[in-house]
């Protein structure tokens, strides 16, 4: 599993593409006999395959959301399979951000380790935002730092969790927050063990 993307985040802006499906799958999102590569690349162009055959007019098909940014989706998106080539597909699409009711709790782990945004919002609002983006060209604004989502229409408050917060703003990961921390972490363990062999040293006597 990779770890963060390496690239700080404060604010994404974009267009949106309505998807308001519930229950959206991974096995939907990149289908398994797609799953043949070694890299993280090459699945966007099979995302969404199934429902792109079966529909001329699903949303992804239409030329007006080549270039959308932002996709707002049904309930319990990602559920299914534990599959990060599913983040990996949606993120070669373009989409750097996705706004649902409520996301899959695996794909939502496998989305922080790779710098995709997903903001939980109401079935209403969601709903809302949908109708907009189907009767025009709706344009976001997401500010990280702020938890807010902004359009023309409405100014939305998000939660977001704020470990992520950091890392996506701070360019940062795992990996990152551990080093800065690594006095900190030594002197811990250094009084962990002192603390340890005085407990022996008082026991054995």
């Amino acid at each position: 599993m990779m770890m963060y993307k390496k690239i700080a985040k404060h604010n994404i802006q974009g267009l949106c593409a309505p998807m308001m499906i519930d229950d959206i799958d991974t096995d939907i999102i990149i289908p398994a006999q797609h799953l043949t590569q070694t890299s993280q690349s090459g699945f966007g162009q099979h995302a969404f395959a199934r429902l792109k055959k079966a529909n001329t007019d699903f949303v992804l098909n239409q030329k007006r959301y080549q270039a959308a940014k932002i996709l707002i989706a049904g309930d319990n998106f990602g559920c299914g399979s534990s599959r990060e080539h599913a983040v990996w597909a949606i993120q070669e699409l373009g989409f750097e951000a996705i706004i649902a009711p409520s996301f899959a709790d695996i794909f939502s782990n496998n989305a922080k380790k790779n710098g995709l945004v997903l903001i939980e919002l109401s079935t209403d609002t969601c709903q809302q935002m949908a109708q907009f983006a189907e009767a025009e060209n709706l344009y976001l604004s997401i500010d990280l730092a702020t938890a807010n989502v902004t359009s023309k229409h409405f100014n939305h408050a998000f939660n977001i969790n704020p470990f992520f917060q950091y890392c996506i703003t701070h360019g940062s990961n795992e990996v990152d927050y551990l080093l800065q921390h690594m006095g900190q972490i030594k002197a811990h363990k250094t009084a962990a063990v002192n603390h340890s062999l005085f407990i022996q040293n008082g026991a054995s006597q």
